[in-house]
Protein backbone atom coordinates (compact mmCIF):
# COMPACT_ATOMS: atom_id res chain seq x y z
CA UNK A 1 0.00 0.00 0.00
CA UNK A 2 1.75 3.23 -0.88
CA UNK A 3 0.77 6.12 1.57
CA UNK A 4 0.44 9.54 0.00
CA UNK A 5 2.85 12.14 1.00
CA UNK A 6 -0.45 14.71 1.88
CA UNK A 7 -1.58 11.72 4.53
CA UNK A 8 2.03 11.03 5.79
CA UNK A 9 2.28 14.97 6.40
CA UNK A 10 -1.38 15.16 8.11
CA UNK A 11 -0.41 12.09 10.53
CA UNK A 12 2.77 13.98 11.55
CA UNK A 13 0.99 16.89 12.02
CA UNK A 14 -1.93 15.62 13.86
CA UNK A 15 -0.30 13.78 16.40
CA UNK A 16 0.82 16.67 17.89
CA UNK A 17 -0.79 17.35 21.39
CA UNK A 18 -1.95 20.10 22.80
CA UNK A 19 0.75 21.77 25.27
CA UNK A 20 -1.88 22.86 27.74
CA UNK A 21 -3.94 20.17 27.46
CA UNK A 22 -1.89 17.31 26.49
CA UNK A 23 -4.23 14.65 26.19
CA UNK A 24 -5.83 15.63 23.11
CA UNK A 25 -4.25 16.59 19.54
CA UNK A 26 -3.87 19.55 18.14
CA UNK A 27 -6.43 17.65 15.07
CA UNK A 28 -8.52 16.69 18.08
CA UNK A 29 -9.14 20.66 19.13
CA UNK A 30 -9.35 21.18 15.42
CA UNK A 31 -6.91 24.24 15.37
CA UNK A 32 -4.97 21.97 12.90
CA UNK A 33 -7.26 22.94 10.09
CA UNK A 34 -5.54 21.03 7.28
CA UNK A 35 -1.65 20.04 5.95
CA UNK A 36 -0.83 20.35 1.77
CA UNK A 37 1.59 19.55 0.00
CA UNK A 38 2.93 22.28 -2.13
CA UNK A 39 6.07 22.04 -4.18
CA UNK A 40 7.56 19.75 -2.06
CA UNK A 41 6.86 21.33 1.05
CA UNK A 42 4.41 20.37 3.88
CA UNK A 43 2.18 23.36 4.69
CA UNK A 44 0.24 23.26 7.51
CA UNK A 45 -2.90 25.66 8.51
CA UNK A 46 -3.24 26.51 11.80
CA UNK A 47 -6.15 28.58 13.56
CA UNK A 48 -5.36 29.52 17.08
CA UNK A 49 -8.28 29.07 20.01
CA UNK A 50 -7.30 33.05 20.35
CA UNK A 51 -6.06 35.65 19.45
CA UNK A 52 -3.96 36.14 22.57
CA UNK A 53 -3.54 32.74 23.27
CA UNK A 54 -0.05 32.22 24.80
CA UNK A 55 0.80 28.57 23.53
CA UNK A 56 0.48 29.85 19.72
CA UNK A 57 3.51 29.71 18.62
CA UNK A 58 4.64 26.95 20.75
CA UNK A 59 2.02 24.76 18.95
CA UNK A 60 3.23 25.89 15.74
CA UNK A 61 6.68 24.82 16.27
CA UNK A 62 5.68 21.40 17.35
CA UNK A 63 3.91 21.14 14.37
CA UNK A 64 6.29 22.45 12.11
CA UNK A 65 9.25 19.99 13.94
CA UNK A 66 7.05 16.77 13.35
CA UNK A 67 6.85 17.53 10.17
CA UNK A 68 10.52 17.69 9.62
CA UNK A 69 11.23 14.86 11.84
CA UNK A 70 8.76 12.89 9.06
CA UNK A 71 11.23 14.09 6.55
CA UNK A 72 9.19 17.07 5.15
CA UNK A 73 10.19 20.16 4.32
CA UNK A 74 7.84 22.55 6.25
CA UNK A 75 5.97 25.76 6.68
CA UNK A 76 3.27 26.50 9.23
CA UNK A 77 0.14 28.78 7.90
CA UNK A 78 -1.42 30.88 10.98
CA UNK A 79 -5.17 31.03 9.82
CA UNK A 80 -7.16 33.52 11.78
CA UNK A 81 -10.51 33.41 9.62
CA UNK A 82 -12.84 31.79 10.47
CA UNK A 83 -11.97 32.20 14.05
CA UNK A 84 -11.80 29.06 15.61
CA UNK A 85 -14.70 27.76 17.69
CA UNK A 86 -15.28 24.72 20.06
CA UNK A 87 -17.27 23.11 17.36
CA UNK A 88 -14.41 22.40 16.00
CA UNK A 89 -13.42 19.83 18.75
CA UNK A 90 -13.81 16.22 17.74
CA UNK A 91 -16.00 13.55 19.64
CA UNK A 92 -12.97 12.21 20.70
CA UNK A 93 -11.14 14.83 21.67
CA UNK A 94 -14.37 15.74 23.92
CA UNK A 95 -14.04 12.16 25.41
CA UNK A 96 -10.40 12.44 25.97
CA UNK A 97 -10.82 16.00 27.78
CA UNK A 98 -13.53 14.28 30.07
CA UNK A 99 -11.26 11.59 30.65
CA UNK A 100 -8.74 13.52 31.52
CA UNK A 101 -10.75 15.57 33.67
CA UNK A 102 -11.89 18.73 31.96
CA UNK A 103 -15.43 18.93 31.34
CA UNK A 104 -16.06 19.86 27.41
CA UNK A 105 -17.70 22.45 26.01
CA UNK A 106 -21.41 22.43 26.55
CA UNK A 107 -22.88 20.86 23.38
CA UNK A 108 -25.95 23.10 21.61
CA UNK A 109 -25.13 25.96 24.38
CA UNK A 110 -24.15 28.14 21.80
CA UNK A 111 -22.03 30.96 21.88
CA UNK A 112 -22.03 32.34 25.67
CA UNK A 113 -21.88 35.20 26.59
CA UNK A 114 -18.58 35.98 29.44
CA UNK A 115 -19.54 35.08 32.95
CA UNK A 116 -22.67 32.60 31.32
CA UNK A 117 -23.21 29.97 33.81
CA UNK A 118 -24.13 26.70 31.49
CA UNK A 119 -25.27 23.99 32.92
CA UNK A 120 -21.60 21.72 33.36
CA UNK A 121 -21.74 18.12 34.34
CA UNK A 122 -19.19 16.61 36.26
CA UNK A 123 -16.02 14.86 34.41
CA UNK A 124 -15.28 13.24 36.89
CA UNK A 125 -19.18 11.45 38.35
CA UNK A 126 -21.41 13.17 35.32
CA UNK A 127 -23.21 14.85 38.39
CA UNK A 128 -24.95 18.58 37.02
CA UNK A 129 -24.94 19.91 40.24
CA UNK A 130 -22.07 22.30 39.70
CA UNK A 131 -21.06 25.77 40.32
CA UNK A 132 -18.38 27.67 39.04
CA UNK A 133 -15.75 28.41 41.19
CA UNK A 134 -13.78 31.40 39.06
CA UNK A 135 -14.42 32.73 34.94
CA UNK A 136 -10.99 31.59 34.70
CA UNK A 137 -9.26 27.76 35.73
CA UNK A 138 -6.10 27.08 34.71
CA UNK A 139 -6.08 28.66 31.30
CA UNK A 140 -8.21 31.68 29.97
CA UNK A 141 -10.27 29.34 27.69
CA UNK A 142 -11.46 27.09 30.64
CA UNK A 143 -13.89 28.45 34.33
CA UNK A 144 -13.01 26.60 37.36
CA UNK A 145 -15.85 24.43 38.48
CA UNK A 146 -16.49 22.41 42.02
CA UNK A 147 -18.87 19.38 41.53
CA UNK A 148 -21.32 19.79 44.60
CA UNK A 149 -21.96 15.65 44.76
CA UNK A 150 -18.31 14.65 44.87
CA UNK A 151 -16.43 17.89 45.76
CA UNK A 152 -13.98 17.55 43.31
CA UNK A 153 -12.81 20.83 41.15
CA UNK A 154 -12.32 20.85 38.00
CA UNK A 155 -11.79 22.28 34.80
CA UNK A 156 -14.52 23.80 32.00
CA UNK A 157 -13.21 24.18 28.71
CA UNK A 158 -15.41 27.62 28.01
CA UNK A 159 -17.76 27.15 24.70
CA UNK A 160 -16.19 29.90 22.28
Amino acid sequence: MVVLDDTRAWEAAASVPDPEVPCVSVAELGILRWVRMEGGVAVAGVTPTYSGCPATLAIELAIETALLEAGFEARIERVLSPAWTTDWITDAGREKLRAYGIAPPVAGAGKAALFDSPTVCCPRCGSENTMKISEFGSTACKAHYQCKACAEPFDYFKCI
